[in-house]
């Protein structure tokens, strides 16, 4: 196995095709992705596999109270508003999507439908869903558990020659999310994921981000 050339061809995927991903599949990919790391062995995760008739609810949802101007509201405190360098990456990915997609700076139609991709999940056959138990605020140490079990599923889903996009815009109508998925009160989403077969004539889907030189964001000491 030559880990580094598998997880350097991973990339995200924006664009599937309408074919259903079995439940079978799916939970294989949960069962490989289940081994992350997580402090004192605690998996304080969730995860909600939605999809059919369920996920076209939250897509719906989403749309209609993102068009109406409703605020975004996630389950937990967050700033997205990055600054420096960190801006400098999102822009760079954006310019690079856009024009793949041929998306001009002064298009708003085609931005706006860009924009409501992402609240639609990407049109993905599946979405899961990652929640923790709130009694754990401030869940500092959770989410990074979190964080490592969604590598592992795009990894695992990769492997499977499966796409995923972890996907923040398809939680940030969190209350549309819990109704439809059966999510309890006592969990606070953190993330989803979409999922699905990729569609290799989505533009987008030839974008490959770039990754800084180690020198700009390693310090060494002692070596």
């Amino acid at each position: 196995m030559d880990f580094t050339a598998f997880s350097q061809s991973r990339k995200s995927v924006r664009g599937f095709q309408q074919k259903p991903i079995p439940k079978d599949v799916v939970d294989d990919i949960i069962s490989t992705a289940k081994w992350a790391p997580t402090s004192y062995n605690t998996q304080t995760w969730h995860i909600h596999a939605v999809a059919g008739d369920v996920l076209n609810k939250i897509r719906e949802g989403n749309t209609q109270d993102t068009l109406a101007g409703k605020p975004n509201v996630r389950d937990f405190p967050y700033k997205e508003k990055y600054e420096g360098q960190h801006r400098q990456n999102q822009v760079d990915v954006a310019v690079q999507l856009f024009e793949a997609m041929g998306i001009a700076r002064d298009d708003k139609e085609k931005r706006m439908d860009w924009m409501l991709r992402g609240f639609r999940q990407f049109d993905a056959p599946v979405s899961l869903v990652l929640t923790y138990d709130k009694y754990l605020e401030p869940a500092a140490i959770t989410q990074f558990g979190l964080g490592s079990l969604a590598y592992g599923i795009v990894l695992a889903a990769w492997e499977r020659g499966i796409g995923c996009v972890i996907n923040g815009q398809g939680i940030m109508q969190s209350d549309v999310v819990h109704k439809h998925a059966n999510i309890p009160d006592d969990q606070a989403i953190m993330i989803c994921i979409a999922m699905g077969y990729p569609d290799d004539s989505f533009a987008a889907n030839d974008v490959r981000s770039t990754r800084a030189d180690n020198s700009t964001f390693v310090t060494y000491s002692g070596f």
